[in-house]
């Protein structure tokens, strides 16, 4: 009677918590802004890089990225500052004749005929621009609708002339001129989708943009334009005949996060953390992390990488929880329920032996 009893009460548990577990998966299944993944608040996100800085930023590891950082040519000094930076924050003593490296490293590269030569270098060549130089020296023109209407012309001019098309370029033109005649500016202000395009067609010249951010302007140009109305395309007005609109929304969406993460850093910092940059998902935390940061995100992003960076920016959601209390009260249930079979079918062994 007792065992009978019991064993009903376990197949009652574990019904109410299958039936938890599954309205659950449910809920992340049909609403999307369930997720299981919350954004941390600014404080967590500090107290977990932190954490993590505290076993990976080693004497050994800062010494061996800065002296490849010291390595590179140009010298990203961003990089190489927010290293030396971190090394002061964490009481780190780095080698004396790293030190004097990068002390000769920094009067080599930012000395006058330095300066000169490789502004020039940079206004010819912009894969050969330092951070800083490119915001003086492509900026002016990129950061205007100027530079986005010489794109699509120019992507008109190569179709009409059955030659290649500059797809990458053309995408972000497209973007920062729809912004422009705000067409594209969904998810965003205009002013914010332009900052972000212009920030990407920088990032491009440099060599700086993710092969995935790559695919996403590819996947929009492929779907999204009309190649026959593109080559009479002169201004903001003729635009809307010129794409569909839809088709470059994840794109728009992307680079709206990543001035999102100009905004709360610069746009300097912003061209050089682009690399990890693949998705819009990638740009949001990015922007989260650096809203939390602030100066110190390059420095942590230099040490920890991308995957754990991003890990820092999220927390289990209630959601999140309740599913793991589900499944832990299922598993439990059914563990017990079984412990209860076999004790049973062991006692009614025993008895026919007995017998």
């Amino acid at each position: 009677m007792l065992r009978g009893l019991a064993r009903l009460i376990l197949l009652l548990v574990l019904a109410t918590s299958l039936a938890g577990t599954a309205l659950t998966a449910v809920r992340i299944a049909a609403n999307p802004l369930v997720a299981p993944f919350r954004e941390a608040a600014a404080a967590q996100i500090v107290a977990a890089t932190d954490r993590m800085l505290a076993q990976a930023a080693t004497p050994d590891t800062l010494a061996a990225h800065i002296a490849n950082r010291l390595a590179e040519s140009p010298r990203n000094w961003l990089a190489l500052d927010a290293l030396t930076d971190l090394a002061i924050e964490r009481a780190i003593d780095l080698p004396p004749d790293l030190l004097e490296a990068v002390r000769t490293a920094r009067e080599d590269d930012h000395g006058y005929y330095a300066q000169a030569t490789s502004c020039a270098t940079c206004a010819y060549d912009p894969a050969q621009c330092t951070l800083d130089q490119v915001m003086i020296c492509q900026a002016p023109i990129a950061l205007t609708p100027i530079g986005d209407i010489a794109g699509v012309v120019r992507a008109g001019v190569a179709y009409a002339s059955n030659q290649d098309v500059d797809q990458i370029d053309l995408a972000l033109s497209v973007v920062g001129l729809g912004a422009t005649a705000a067409v594209l500016a969904s998810g965003g202000s205009s002013g914010v989708v332009k900052a972000g395009a212009s920030l990407a067609k920088l990032a491009r010249k440099m060599g700086r943009l993710s092969p995935r951010l790559i695919e996403i302007a590819a996947d929009a140009v492929r779907s999204g334009v009309n190649w026959a109305a593109l080559p009479g395309l002169r201004s903001v007005d003729d635009l809307t005949a010129a794409i569909r609109t839809e088709a470059f929304l994840p794109l728009t969406h992307t680079l709206t996060d990543l001035d999102r993460l100009r905004a709360a850093t610069d746009a300097t910092t912003a061209l050089h953390l682009l690399p990890m940059v693949d998705t819009a998902a990638d740009a949001r935390r990015l922007a989260t992390a650096a809203e939390a940061l602030g100066p110190k995100l390059v420095g942590r992003a230099e040490v920890l990488g991308k995957a754990r960076l991003f890990r820092a920016t999220l927390r289990w959601s209630e959601t999140a929880w309740a599913l793991a209390a589900g499944l832990i009260g299922t598993l439990l249930s059914a563990a017990a329920m079984l412990g209860s079979l076999l004790q049973t079918a062991a006692l009614k062994r025993l008895r026919r032996h007995a017998a």
